[in-house]
This record gives structure tokens, C-alpha cells and sequence, in this order.
């Protein structure tokens, strides 16, 4: 299975899609993002932003999760900063 992070206009991450790997597949049976992408906006009505993720951190360093911002400079997801609030116990 494949992740996706979806995007809000400000590359925050909002939620995570899971796409069956078969959606992915080019003519010559090789996973092509831009497939995954395109299965996405369809069944979301046209949601634009999407960007694969990966569980082991193949690729864009870390795997993203709701609040990660996607930094396309460095093609990577970033963890939020923790808030002055939180503490370690």
C-alpha cells in the first residue's frame, strides 16, 4: 500500500490516504507517484495537493504526519516544532 499526506494551500499536512500499489502502476508495471496523485484528485473531487510518504523514510526524509509541514526545497516532510507548553515527563 502507498501513502499519501494531503496538503492544505500552506503544505500542511491535514490527513493521510492509503492508495492500493496497483493504482500506481505505469504501462510498464513501475510505480509512478504522479498516478497516485492522479487517483486521488478523482476520488477526492479535484482536491489538488497530495505528496507520497513512506513508512521507512525512503524517501522525503520522515514520514508525514498530521501537522508535518512539506518543505519542497528540500523534498521533505517536517516534524512540528514542539510548543513551549509540552514537557517531558
Amino acid at each position: 500500500m502507498a501513502h499519501f499526506a494531503k496538503l492544505d494551500e500552506n503544505n500542511i499536512v491535514i490527513d493521510i490516504n492509503v492508495v492500493h500499489n496497483n493504482e500506481l502502476l505505469d504501462q510498464n508495471g513501475i510505480e509512478q507517484e504522479w498516478k497516485g496523485v492522479w487517483f486521488l484528485q478523482n476520488w477526492s473531487g479535484g482536491y489538488p495537493y497530495w505528496k507520497q510518504t513512506s513508512y521507512n523514510g525512503n524517501f522525503r526524509k520522515n514520514y508525514a504526519g498530521i501537522g508535518y509541514t512539506y518543505d519542497p526545497q528540500r523534498d521533505a516532510f517536517i516534524s512540528p516544532k514542539p510548543t513551549p507548553e509540552a514537557q517531558i515527563l
